[in-house]
């Protein structure tokens, strides 16, 4: 790539590389989160499409942390939407192998996490999320997010702050 094209995502080459480099891994996250290519391929694309649209306003050193922003939001968007659709599943699937005791408390548990998570603010939320359950280095964070160790080491502490705060028994 020559150096007067590299500052401007805009351009089909920079873009392109930007695709190629990045595309794998943005499906792989987003396909460990769904559990579904097809919906993975399609988060992965309208995250692509998103950055295309407003290649002007992305530098090319923020476009990785701003398709993961973007895929990660459309997958939580989409969960939010299944929310009714999977916990009524959940009561479907349920066998009787636990007590209901277990299973009432196991389910008022889910309920307070979800709830606490979606109280926590989306950079909280999403370095939570990357770092305990897609196992995620604070450093691979940082790099995706675009900010420092420093700033994603202050947003777990807060998100878990924030966690014990609202939910008993962690």
């Amino acid at each position: 790539m020559s150096t007067d094209t590299k500052d401007n995502v805009c351009e089909e080459e920079v873009y392109s590389h930007l695709f190629k480099a990045n595309s794998k891994t943005v499906f792989n996250y987003i396909y460990y989160k769904f559990g579904n290519e097809e919906k993975a391929y399609d988060a992965v694309q309208e995250a692509f499409v998103k950055l295309w649209e407003n290649c002007a306003k992305v530098s090319p050193e923020k476009a990785k942390a701003y398709v993961y922003t973007i895929a990660n939001n459309l997958y939580l968007n989409v969960i939010k939407a299944e929310k009714v659709r999977l916990k009524h599943a959940d009561k479907v699937n349920n066998t009787n192998y636990e007590s209901p005791e277990y299973l009432m408390e196991e389910n008022q548990f889910k309920e307070k996490l979800d709830k606490a998570l979606d109280a926590l603010p989306e950079n909280q939320r999403t370095t939570f999320l990357l770092n305990r359950i897609d196992g995620k280095k604070y450093a691979e964070i940082a790099e995706m997010e675009g900010v420092s160790v420093k700033a994603i080491e202050k947003r777990m502490h807060l998100a878990l702050k924030t966690l014990r705060e609202q939910i008993e028994g962690i």
